[in-house]
């Protein structure tokens, strides 16, 4: 009994770090079911429209899910910082950090443009159907437009978390996810009197809504009296040393998981549209998951930072805790959601029998990986909060890409599981993520902790 209770957290400050990651938590939950309720959108009408349609859409989006998870990762490195200097009531500072942030994210995301840009002129070397490319191609050089606006919304997006004001990003994200649905629904099928556009109306109609989200974003902190105390900064220049600060927290950050991801949709693509277009519709339905359990980690990271700046590690500990048991719960709720619903969810998507098909067969290997998804992200989201991020890199590429693509290959190509072993290989990776980030967070709390990375 006592180690149930111990389990659940009895005392005050665990009842409290719990109360904080849900007020933190929340908001961020509602921008990320709203994501996905937009993403189910998208791939619904994609799919409605017809399945070259969606298996184009499903290999240009996790092409570009690299980049974009390099972007959002970079940007995450203002977090952390943001969110000590926050602690310690540095407003100034906190503005200069953003002004670097932005700069550096643009430059960024001009590197992601001409890297993208040439790899334009190799998808058909890619080992896609050909009669894909037709689709692909235009589909391709809409969403690289969107790449530039990522390098002013991310940053803003950051800052404001750092300084735990989850609630304006979410409003703007909500709103902003209302309008890419409507352009949707006016660019694809051509209602209203608009053309159409089929794929093409897709990927216009989320640049349009990417465009508004980057301007709103930056408007709230340029006029709202909430953000009266680091525009000085804003307007100043860097403050010493902040370049290498901050480039040297936010590169680790940028190296993400979502090559495997990626990989797995160009594998897929190799055995068939029909195995692409499942791969697509099944990622979309496990973003429930990810998205709702990246929603309680960045919570953690918000408050594992405000923490780090006044070295409060009993405090480090509880959240990271507190933040773990929350998506433990919440992977049980989406391997559960899974299994029971999963049939009535992929028909929603495709009505192409076979794939519908292949996708009943990924839900299982889905399931499989929620749990220890839950656990590496948020580890991976304390560690970040600590600004001692510099593990990320060499945990990153062992396993996703040393353990994770190596897996993928043999289950998919040698053992011929195709998109099932693809899904597995998911699995293998995100477990020994999951072991080696957690390992990394308890080490870096037996060291000295300091509000600014090593």
């Amino acid at each position: 009994m006592n180690s149930i209770s111990g389990f659940l957290g009895s005392r005050p400050d665990y009842r409290q770090a719990v109360y904080t990651l849900v007020r933190l938590g929340l908001p961020v939950l509602v921008t990320q079911l709203g994501s996905i309720v937009v993403s189910m959108a998208d791939t619904m009408m994609v799919g409605d429209y017809g399945t070259p349609e969606l298996a184009s859409a499903a290999f240009v989006n996790n092409l570009f899910m690299v980049p974009i998870v390099m972007q959002m990762g970079f940007a995450g490195g203002l977090t952390p910082l943001v969110g000590a200097l926050y602690g310690r009531g540095k407003f100034v500072e906190a503005g200069q950090l953003l002004r670097t942030g932005i700069r550096l994210n643009m430059i960024l995301a001009l590197l992601i443009l001409l890297v993208m840009g040439s790899v334009y002129f190799f998808l058909d070397k890619m080992g896609q159907p050909s009669e894909l490319l037709p689709l692909i191609r235009p589909y391709y050089l809409i969403v690289l437009g969107s790449v530039v606006i990522g390098g002013l919304f991310f940053p803003c997006m950051q800052m404001a978390m750092g300084v735990t004001d989850t609630t304006t990003p979410m409003i703007i994200i909500v709103v902003c996810n209302v309008q890419n649905v409507i352009g949707n629904y006016l660019l694809i099928f051509g209602h209203a009197g608009c053309p159409e556009l089929g794929l093409a109306g897709a990927g216009l109609s989320t640049l349009l809504a990417r465009i508004t989200c980057a301007a709103a974003m930056f408007g709230v902190i340029l006029v709202h009296k909430r953000y009266r105390p680091y525009r000085p900064g804003l307007r100043q220049g860097a403050a010493p040393g902040q370049w290498r600060q901050l480039t040297g927290t936010s590169v680790p950050v940028m190296i993400q998981e979502a090559s495997l991801w990626s990989m797995g949709a160009i594998v897929c693509g190799w055995y068939g549209k029909e195995q692409l277009a499942a791969y697509q519709v099944v990622l979309v339905i496990g973003q429930l998951g990810f998205m709702t359990y990246m929603s309680f980690a960045t919570a953690t990271s918000i408050r594992v930072a405000n923490l780090t700046g006044v070295d409060d590690r009993a405090g480090i500990r509880i959240t990271a805790l507190a933040g773990l048991h929350l998506n433990l719960a919440l992977a049980t709720a989406a391997s559960l959601t899974f299994l029971l619903t999963g049939r009535t969810l992929l028909g929603f998507f495709s009505e192409d029998s076979s794939v519908v098909s292949v996708a009943l067969g990924l839900i299982i290997p889905l399931v499989l990986y929620q749990f220890a998804d839950a656990v590496q992200m948020t580890y991976v989201n304390a560690l970040r909060g600590t600004s001692r991020v510099k593990p990320l890199i060499a945990i990153s590429v062992v396993s996703y890409i040393v353990i994770g693509i190596p897996v993928m290959l043999l289950l998919a190509s040698v053992l011929q599981m195709y998109s099932v072993g693809v899904y597995y290989s998911f699995s293998a990776a995100l477990l020994v993520a999951a072991w080696l980030y957690r390992r990394s967070f308890r080490k870096v709390l037996r060291q000295p902790l300091a509000a600014t990375s090593e």
